[in-house]
């Protein structure tokens, strides 16, 4: 049997319709819930890690060095690190960081927006029906590399520019790097260390933000005081 798209959009209204009053809203009314819901809980997302200090002052979104890197941090009392200036560089670097995916954030808003305006009425009632993160889920599977194609050159633009005394954090990092592998090379246990910062900026800028994106969402769907329009109490109560 061959079922058309509007078959699928009216099994699904159908399966919602127990949630909902068909006589009180209609499919349309439904849908645009869902995606004024998704607007104000993406602009929300948006606006709070775009503030100054977000990701540095917070310790569930502040990006510190690498993983890879993590190595200089546990020997940075090393006296041969500690001549290089180790600790003022991990103190620059990381704000600077930080500082790059509070701008980069930015950029999120009207990618977020076309995905939104853009979703069809299968996604809407599959995001309505689904868990209570499906459309942070839908978002990430349809904006994730658009965003990071848009953050990325962003963050490229904030670690290039002069931190202090016409130092760029890239450049702070590389001498970081340089001084410390330079060092590693006369220590066996040592590793070298060679991340690409703009990348692992721009990847923990899009974790935080989907993180931000899913707790609006939980807030809408589980809290009646986060439903601040008339329409998503009427769709979401």
């Amino acid at each position: 049997m061959a079922f058309t798209a509007c078959d699928v959009a009216q099994q699904l209204a159908d399966d919602y319709s127990s949630s909902i009053s068909s006589s009180s809203m209609t499919e349309s009314e439904v849908i645009k819930g869902l995606k004024r819901a998704l607007v104000i809980g993406t602009e929300t997302a948006v606006v709070d890690l775009s503030k100054t200090n977000a990701f540095y002052s917070n310790t569930a979104y502040k990006i510190l060095l690498s993983e890879e890197a993590k190595i200089i941090t546990d020997n940075k009392d090393n006296p041969l690190l500690q001549a290089i200036g180790v600790d003022k560089m991990i103190t620059d670097v990381e704000k600077s960081m930080n500082m790059a995916a509070e701008k980069a954030v930015i950029k999120a808003k009207p990618i977020f927006i076309d995905a939104i305006t853009s979703m069809s009425v299968q996604d809407a009632f599959g995001i309505l029906n689904g868990s209570d993160i499906a459309a942070t889920e839908y978002l990430r599977r349809t904006t994730y590399q658009k965003l990071y194609n848009s953050f990325k050159p962003e963050v490229s633009k904030k670690l290039n520019q002069p931190m202090y005394q016409g130092v760029s954090t890239n450049k702070a990092w590389n001498t970081l790097t340089v001084g410390y592998n330079n060092v590693a090379a006369f220590v066996p246990s040592w590793t070298s260390v060679n991340t690409e910062l703009d990348d692992y900026v721009t990847k923990k800028a899009l974790d935080a933000l989907f993180l931000e994106v899913e707790k609006e969402e939980r807030s809408i769907r589980k809290d009646p005081a986060a439903r601040v329009e008339e329409i998503l109490r009427r769709v979401f109560g």
